[in-house]
């Protein structure tokens, strides 16, 4: 009984570790993608944007890490002067998921015209509404 226990703790552990480095990933990833975009590499902003939010999309992303991502995503996109954060406060969850789909939907459109630009900016926009 105490083995099985001992396993099962070794596991809890191994899973948080990797959640760990899942969250570390995707926290280097989003603030790569920054970077570039302030250097004005914006298919390489895209790109690194979008690896971070397919490792989002993978089904081991629990909750935590989701959380832990979203306050990242508060840091790097605080401002005094939020239109976005304003507007967040009088939508519902419900009309901020349609915002996000529809800016994420108007990336893909953009990345189809090769306007990287574009692109990055409307999933920036998307992840302003995702963050706290």
């Amino acid at each position: 009984c105490s083995s099985d226990l001992r396993i099962n703790f070794g596991q809890q552990e191994k899973m948080e570790d990797s959640g760990e480095l899942i969250l570390g990933n995707i926290i280097k990833l989003t603030r790569s993608s920054e970077k570039k975009f302030k250097l004005g590499n914006f298919k390489g902003a895209l790109e690194d944007k979008i690896k971070a939010n397919e490792i989002l999309k993978y089904k081991s992303c629990d909750e935590k890490i989701i959380e832990k991502y979203r306050e990242e995503l508060s840091r790097l996109y605080s401002s005094k002067f939020d239109l976005i954060f304003d507007h967040k406060l009088k939508i519902d969850a419900i009309k901020r998921n349609e915002i996000v789909q529809m800016l994420e939907r108007k990336s893909e459109e953009k990345l189809k015209n090769h306007d990287y630009r574009g692109a990055i900016k409307a999933l920036r926009r998307a992840e302003k509404y995702l963050s706290n």
